[in-house]
């Protein structure tokens, strides 16, 4: 006769109860509401909404802006994350505090620090940054940088450095050895921690506003707009809002499809 092992946590049913109940409420009972209000609209009013040229605007600038600070994040996000891994020097510390200062600090006080920085540096440079894509683009890499960070600072401390020494040992270099042994195991992660990057990106609006200001065409800043004015104006933002939610949700399932892929692919060449 066997015995039931005796857990810790409580068994299946009741976490995955209170998993349940948790989601709904933070989660699925808000997409549910907004899906609820904006089938109340006809298609030709959703249409219509989601379609004027300033909102088609908001959507180019949004998601290339919000694209092209991920790529930068995944290049410099990586450079950052390896060089506090696997490097000791003065005040390293302080530079891994200094990463998470996006997640510290409020949007707003955010928006008011790097406008201060890019009007002075505009200034210096006789260079107009705030108030256009560029001053935006700086904006959304600011915020996004600690996502591609904090993901993969432990998928490169996991990196087993016996692994550099045996590729060394077989006559590879440091560029074949860092390509063909260490970046394999670490796309995972830096795909991770780019989709994370874009999906802040795309919902940005406490620093944005200070940065791009409100003549810019910007998701967040039109859905924010519209639901200052009537009825009309509102069905606009949640028709607008229930467009971004399902395209970040079919982004976000690429990405994934293709981290699981690339990492599926790693465990069968290994």
């Amino acid at each position: 006769m066997f015995r039931r092992q005796k857990r810790v946590l409580p068994g299946f049913r009741l976490t995955m109860g209170l998993t349940l109940v948790y989601l709904s409420f933070l989660v699925l009972i808000p997409f549910a509401g907004l899906i609820l209000t904006v089938g109340g609209m006809s298609w030709e009013e959703y249409w219509a909404g989601v379609t004027s040229p300033r909102v088609l605007a908001a959507f180019r600038l949004t998601f290339g802006a919000s694209f092209c600070a991920a790529m930068i994040n995944a290049v410099f996000g990586f450079i950052v994350a390896w060089v506090l891994v696997r490097y000791r020097f003065p005040f390293r510390r302080l530079v891994d505090a200094m990463v998470d200062l996006p997640f510290a600090m409020p949007t707003a006080v955010s928006g008011v620090a790097l406008l201060a920085l890019f009007k002075r540096l505009g200034n210096a440079l006789d260079v107009k940054i705030i108030f256009t894509e560029w001053g935006l683009l700086l904006a959304l890499t600011f915020i996004g940088l600690p996502f591609v960070v904090r993901t993969l600072q432990p998928a490169i401390e996991d990196v087993e450095k016996e692994l550099e020494e045996v590729s060394a040992s077989l006559g590879a270099n440091r560029w074949q050895t860092f390509c063909r042994v260490i970046f394999p195991s670490l796309r995972p992660a830096l795909f991770t921690g780019f989709a994370m990057a874009f999906a802040r990106a795309l919902g940005e609006y406490g620093s944005v506003v200070f940065i791009a200001g409100t003549a810019m065409p910007i998701v967040s800043i039109e859905i924010a707009k519209n639901l200052q004015g009537n009825e009309e104006d509102m069905m606009i933002a949640v028709a607008i809002a229930t467009t971004m939610l399902v395209a970040s949700f079919l982004i976000l399932f690429c990405i994934n499809f293709i981290q699981f892929w690339m990492n599926r692919r790693y465990m069968e060449t290994n």
